[in-house]
């Protein structure tokens, strides 16, 4: 490889290596009805501080449902909903793949603190990834580039031999910013797809 080749490949994690089965919207559906939707964009407003390190999100999203009149507790409707997370089998085969071929496999993705944390035990993540950059741990979040600058640090290496993959466009733009090769995929264009974003990177991520 050459000096500025990618020998490291950085992973968002919702929409490309988990999946919430139905949408966010499906699950709130028992608490909420009719209003998920509304309730649901109300508190992801609520909780962009919390993606960035900054506050508690199970206090405030407890008061939320108080508001809207749910008497389930936060404890019980968060586990049934942030926690309700299907790995997808196929990304995570990619990722010991690329492993096995001498990368650099790394986990960059904006959560908060119990939903990080329950991804990083319960999911796993932390033995499957050499470095996890999750936004709450960093203190900035996605888009900004800064947040790729302190991931760029978190492994060791020069933005430019780091390809980033997430799901959402502004994601990539802002690691392109910082200096790190990024492209946009999602499982639901299919793992063919991905592999064909690799190849035009020139990383090896067959078995």
């Amino acid at each position: 490889m050459t000096e500025r080749s990618v020998r490291h490949v950085l992973f968002d994690a919702d929409g490309v290596l988990q999946n919430l089965p139905g949408g966010w919207s499906t699950a709130m559906e028992p608490y909420l009805g009719e209003r998920a939707e509304a309730f649901l964009h109300e508190t992801w407003s609520d909780e962009l501080p919390m993606l960035a390190g900054q506050g508690d999100y199970l206090p405030l999203l407890a008061a939320s449902l108080e508001r809207y009149g749910v008497r389930t507790s936060v404890t019980e409707v968060y586990d049934a909903v942030w926690k309700n997370i299907v790995l997808i089998e196929e990304s995570l085969d990619v990722v010991r793949a690329l492993r096995r071929n001498g990368y650099g496999v790394h986990l960059g993705t904006n959560q908060e603190k119990y939903r990080g944390a329950h991804m990083r035990t319960a999911l796993g993540y932390d033995e499957l990834f050499d470095v996890s950059c999750y936004s709450y741990d960093l203190g900035v979040a996605k888009p900004d580039p800064a947040f790729f600058t302190c991931a760029a640090t978190r492994i060791g290496a020069e933005p430019s031999t780091i390809l980033f993959i997430d799901d959402i466009e502004k994601n990539v733009t802002g690691a392109r910013s910082a200096g790190l090769r990024a492209g946009q995929w999602d499982f639901t264009q299919g793992h063919d797809t991905l592999h064909a974003l690799f190849r035009e990177h020139g990383v090896d991520a067959t078995a």
